[in-house]
């Protein structure tokens, strides 16, 4: 018990750690201009908006891990963490340690994904 809480500790350094990277990426993906605004022809223009679609989607991406985490650290506070959400058994350190904000254990996922 004491060395699940140890790891439950560590895994919470983990996320807020990355909780601080992700806010720091997102902040400056989103405040980063991806072209000069100078005239451009059809080909600046593409790969300007090409550049676009890929920071949003970028943002995206971030957004959605950040989301995880706090639903992860929520989880944590509440003492529901490493447990799985839709059978209640307890999701493996390996599986934690890999995927640290895992609500449900691999049976559980694999049958989501498999809906």
């Amino acid at each position: 018990m004491k060395q699940r809480q140890a790891f439950f500790d560590e895994i919470r350094e983990q996320l807020e750690q990355r909780q601080i990277e992700l806010t720091k990426e997102n902040y400056h993906l989103s405040h980063e201009e991806m072209t000069d605004r100078q005239v451009m022809d059809s080909g600046d223009e593409a790969l300007s908006l090409s550049m676009e679609k890929l920071q949003s989607s970028l943002e995206k991406t971030e957004i959605d891990e950040l989301n995880l985490i706090k639903q992860a650290l929520v989880r944590l506070e509440k003492g529901e963490y490493g447990v799985c959400i839709d059978c209640g058994t307890p999701i493996s350190q390996p599986r934690l340690k890999y995927y640290p904000y895992a609500a449900r254990c691999i049976v559980c996922q694999e049958a989501i994904e498999a809906q």
